[in-house]
């Protein structure tokens, strides 16, 4: 049924009668009479019944002038979108994620941007910084997290906070022994950390890496709280920056060694594409994530 019965339906419904119609649909008394006529004839029932003061809906013309009600509130809806994305206030996030500390923690922030921002559509992944890098330049990815910034022309890098990674050991460990924990020290120790590969560990690659140093024993567990429980048992050391560990409840035996006499300091990035930072929907994002992420790392 063409949209124009939809509308005819609605208004003389709205508007009582034809006659009453005919100005807001800037068509004559006779021609919308025509319309009807035709309209009936096809459906082979009454949309209205006529009374020389009100024209009264059939029964049947109730379900058509719902149904019209409906579609004409969805063309809205449907126009209004349109306007909100030439407005840059919509759209989808493709979000890539390096560091699974990130990875923890985004899924309650993405929650969040959901109760402030429901026209952003926010799809989280997890992969490697340079398959991420790849992605990022080729738009298959929207916005970057890492610790490492790169450095190219196309794309914008943020810095969002910085954080220590310290060693967590056992209180009879070798590397509580000391005021601080020798990176060197790491050569004779067993190392458990999320996953493989080594190039992908925080401590090896802000530390380790350039002192040309890999531990005697690696063991990867991808739970924290496992790797934590091993770590209480003196089975190995972990090394993560404190504000991770908040959500866990950390056995007596464990103490936090800082690795260094100044520490392993990282610096967390959002990286996007130049081009992204027009789009209102991506400055939202942006300007909300630091909100989030700097006091949390505050606290």
């Amino acid at each position: 049924m063409e949209l124009k019965y939809y509308r005819l339906i609605k208004t003389i419904a709205e508007e009582g009668s034809i006659a009453n119609s005919s100005e807001k649909l800037f068509l004559t008394q006779s021609a919308l009479s025509h319309q009807l006529r035709e309209l009936e004839e096809r459906l082979g029932f009454k949309v209205f019944h006529r009374k020389r003061n009100k024209w009264i809906l059939t029964n049947e013309g109730q379900e058509l002038y719902t149904l019209a009600v409906k579609l004409f509130e969805t063309i809205e809806k449907g126009f209004n979108k349109i306007e909100l994305i030439k407005e840059g206030s919509i759209g989808k996030i493709e979000l890539a994620v390096e560091c699974q500390s990130f990875f923890h923690d985004l899924p309650g922030f993405i929650q969040k941007m959901g109760n402030l921002y429901p026209e952003i559509d926010i799809a989280l992944k997890f992969s490697s910084r340079h398959e991420i890098i790849t992605k990022l330049k080729s738009d298959e990815v929207d916005i970057m997290m890492s610790t490492y910034k790169p450095h190219s022309d196309d794309l914008y890098s943020i810095e969002i906070y910085q954080d220590e990674i310290f060693a967590v050991v056992h209180k009879e460990h070798p590397f509580n022994d000391n005021d601080f924990v020798s990176p060197t020290s790491f050569a004779n120790a067993h190392l458990i950390i999320n996953s493989f590969p080594l190039e992908g560990v925080a401590i090896y690659e802000h530390c380790l890496r350039a002192i040309n140093v890999t531990p005697e024993k690696l063991s990867a567990i991808p739970f924290t709280e496992f790797t934590l429980s091993m770590v209480a048992a003196n089975l190995g050391v972990m090394c993560s920056p404190k504000w991770q560990l908040k959500k866990f409840k950390l056995s007596e035996n464990l103490r936090l060694k800082r690795i260094g006499p100044n520490g392993v300091k990282r610096t967390h990035y959002m990286i996007v594409k130049k081009n992204a930072l027009s789009k209102k929907y991506i400055n939202n994002f942006i300007s909300t994530f630091e909100e989030e992420f700097i006091d949390k790392m505050d606290e």
